[in-house]
């Protein structure tokens, strides 16, 4: 798998070359020429036409990755609507270059923790206040679920992280950490992000 990184001077931070020594720099106009599907494309956001470059990338295979001085959630969730499977600070330390390459490269979605919390979180709670049904009677989806693991799973719906919902139900982390992994196996769902996706399209179901 190769690394293009698309800027507007086709230039290479030490960064991007600690972390992926055969990574190749190249302009928007040029990496389509030249990256193969497989490949791993990280776009600057400061390249005007990322947007369309995304567009034309993800159908040839490649997995683009956009990288922002300045991340936000609005470009996130643009990102990712055009197909982008990651989206990063563009300063972000080796080792976190080497888990999105890792997260993405094997079909997942990378915005960081933070950010995802704030994007998906802030989508279930707009859909909430849009429905007047019950949050524990979305779908059969809560239904299996046990009662304390239908506030987890809600409350982690909502963007709130283990700290967060442990004090909010009063229960310690490890609890919500054990409830978690019940809530995961029941619902067939690898992680946070799936939880949230789930049941905020769940959600957008009953008020659709």
């Amino acid at each position: 798998m190769g690394h293009w990184f698309v800027t507007l001077d086709a230039s290479l931070k030490a960064r991007w070359q600690k972390a992926f020594p055969d990574a190749q720099s190249s302009t928007a106009d040029v990496v389509e020429q030249h990256a193969k599907s497989g490949d791993l494309v990280w776009i600057a956001s400061s390249v005007a036409s990322w947007p369309t470059l995304t567009q034309r990338l993800v159908p040839m295979g490649l997995t683009v990755v956009i990288l922002s001085y300045s991340p936000h959630d609005k470009e996130a969730l643009k990102a990712l609507d055009l197909g982008a499977r990651g989206y990063v600070h563009t300063l972000a330390a080796v080792s976190v270059l080497e888990q999105v390459a890792l997260v993405v490269s094997n079909q997942g979605i990378w915005v960081g923790q933070e950010l995802l919390a704030k994007v998906i979180g802030g989508s279930f709670r707009a859909l909430s206040q849009r429905t007047e049904a019950p949050a524990n009677d979305y779908d059969d989806h809560l239904g299996v679920l046990t009662e304390r693991e239908r506030g987890v799973a809600l409350a982690v719906a909502r963007g709130a992280t283990n700290k967060e919902v442990a004090r909010q139900l009063d229960i310690t982390e490890r609890t919500v950490k054990a409830h978690l992994s019940a809530i995961f196996r029941k619902l067939s769902v690898r992680d946070r992000l799936q939880l949230m996706l789930k049941l905020s399209s769940t959600n957008e179901r009953v008020v659709s």
